[in-house]
């Protein structure tokens, strides 16, 4: 199976760590610019990362490749398996895709790839905006709701709950965003114990190496 985007963009990344967590080698293809290769722009009509690409099969959407992945490969199973466990797993996983990911569009998107990929200057006072009045609450809600380190947002294993959510504070801390331990000391215990699982911790460390560069 081939997947197509970087993990610099959480929502690759979440595929690469559930597809670790299971078992599952993806061939993580790079998109090719300015001509997308054929085979992503079918799979990815909007030309949107990432789009996985399986045989004659082909999808776009981090919630609907992984969707896909748990039901053709439900062994470990990633999302709960009773209607109250699943509903919240769903709603983390779209609390991550949407509202956290708003602030990483506010924060990472202007201090990292408008000036290291598009060679062009930054919005800083939208990241400010962003690290400053937009993530605050949503720290204050996450700190209400997590438990300690080792334990996971919903059941007793890991699941797409946690790997949505702890995706988005990779990029929090590329961009130099830092989650004061004083404020919200659960938040950053049990994102800590997260990433530092070895299917996020090797894709961190090649991240910090490419932005390095």
């Amino acid at each position: 199976m081939k997947l197509y985007g970087s993990s610099l963009s959480p929502f690759v990344r979440k595929v690469l760590v559930f597809a670790t967590e299971k078992g599952l080698a993806l061939d993580n293809v790079q998109i090719e610019r300015p001509v997308m290769q054929d085979e992503f722009l079918r799979a990815s009509p909007l030309r949107k990362m990432p789009a996985l690409v399986d045989g004659a099969f082909g999808i776009a959407d981090s919630t609907a490749i992984i969707a896909y992945l748990e039901r053709k490969h439900p062994t470990p199973a990633m999302y709960p398996s009773d209607a109250a466990s699943l509903a919240r797993a769903v709603w983390f996983e779209e609390f991550a895709d949407t509202v956290l990911s708003g602030v990483v569009s506010k924060t990472f998107f202007n201090r990292i790839i408008a000036p290291k990929f598009y060679h062009k200057p930054g919005d800083e006072a939208a990241a400010v905006e962003g690290e400053a009045k937009d993530l605050p609450p949503l720290l204050d809600y996450l700190e209400s709701v997590v438990s300690a380190p080792g334990h996971f947002l919903v059941g007793n294993s890991l699941g797409v709950a946690d790997i949505a959510v702890a995706s988005m504070f990779v990029n929090f801390t590329h961009a130099g965003v830092v989650v004061s331990t004083k404020s919200h000391p659960k938040t950053v215990a049990w994102v800590a114990s997260v990433l530092a699982r070895p299917s996020f911790a090797g894709l961190i460390a090649a991240e910090m190496k490419l932005l390095a560069a």
